[in-house]
């Protein structure tokens, strides 16, 4: 008697479909931004705007090495700069190119490590170790630009609520870090919220399925997944210099993000504004945190504007550099890491 063959399910292709469904999304979102910016070009440098091809690479680059710089010395992991450059491209086209948020950065950052040996454990805490160095750099330049705010006397009469949001999303951020790293830090803590977790997405399966499918995980999977995570923060606690090198890449990381604006405003004959950008860039991030589509643009732009003088025509520049930045850098994140990523996903080997 022939034995049934064992159906396997198309998951990487329907991911792959569903990849070009939500990037679809997202060129649909931007488009305007995308028709602005090829109608702007014709006032820009164009050799200046090359630049922001190797620039973003570099950023990518960076990203990654947020990981890779831990991952070598407290892993003994060896990666080849191609390895670190394509990894970091794929994981910047999810984060920035795929509205699936952080979970789906997370997820892929899982899916690419485990070749390496990485667990899903200490995957997850490099991400959020990552998180947590790029938002204290966030934070502290959110400060500089509050401080150059008030020395300036820019802040318009109403528009205060801008400091104070920023000011209670960051601490709102820092206090939830540190509820991880305390949650983390003990074996009862961290046990106790992987029961709490099974319980909550037992009920889910139960809602769900009517009733049919009890449990959603495997109890002991979730067990050594938030072990993991604990290992990794005991380790960490240990030797609080192998935090430094990733430190160090996380604050060329934010540089570079705020570097492209430079750029974009340089082609467009204003290299003088970049203080403009920095303020304007942090106050900008704490708006893209809420939602990923506007508010960053209509923050940045405004804030920009304002420093620029709050005329019309310092209105209408500081909103071409940022709508212009912000579609450049989209179509550069498509143009570089949409087929690696898609190379990766339907690789075999992985």
């Amino acid at each position: 008697m022939r034995k049934k063959k064992r159906f396997n399910f198309p998951w990487r292709t329907i991911i792959s479909l569903a990849t070009v469904i939500l990037v679809g999304y997202v060129v649909y979102q931007n488009w305007d931004g995308f028709v602005e910016t090829f109608n702007n070009l014709k006032d820009a440098n164009l050799f200046v705007i090359v630049l922001l091809l190797p620039e973003q690479i570099f950023m990518y680059y960076a990203c990654g090495q947020i990981f890779f710089s831990y991952l070598e010395k407290k892993f003994n992991k060896n990666f080849k700069w191609k390895e670190k450059l394509t990894i970091s491209t794929e994981l910047n086209f999810v984060n920035r190119a795929v509205p699936a948020g952080g979970i789906g950065g997370l997820a892929y950052l899982t899916y690419r490590l485990r070749q390496f040996d990485i667990t899903a454990g200490q995957a997850s805490f490099l991400y959020i170790f990552r998180y947590a160095i790029t938002t204290v750099v966030n934070y502290l330049q959110a400060l500089v630009a509050i401080l150059i705010l008030f020395a300036l006397g820019s802040i318009p009469s109403g528009a205060e609520w801008i400091i104070w949001v920023s000011l209670l999303m960051n601490a709102g951020v820092f206090v939830g870090l540190g509820l991880i790293v305390y949650v983390a830090s003990s074996k009862k803590r961290i046990d106790f919220f992987g029961r709490v977790v099974m319980k909550l997405t037992d009920l889910v399966a139960k809602a769900v399925t009517l009733g049919r499918q009890r449990h959603l995980l495997e109890r002991d999977k979730v067990q050594q997944y938030f072990l993991s995570i604990h290992d990794c923060v005991t380790v960490v606690k240990k030797d609080k210099k192998s935090l430094i090198s990733p430190a160090v890449w996380g604050v060329v990381y934010s540089l570079c993000e705020v570097g492209a604006y430079w750029i974009v405003a340089a082609a467009l004959g204003r290299p003088d504004i970049f203080p403009m950008i920095l303020v304007g860039e942090a106050i900008g991030s704490v708006f893209d945190g809420i939602v990923p589509y506007g508010p960053y643009e209509l923050g940045m732009a405004g804030v920009m504007g304002i420093l620029l003088g709050g005329t019309e025509t310092a209105m209408a520049t500081a909103l071409i550099v940022t709508v212009m930045t912000r579609a450049l850098s989209l179509m550069l994140t498509i143009a570089t890491g949409y087929y690696p990523y898609q190379k990766a996903i339907r690789s075999k080997d992985e």
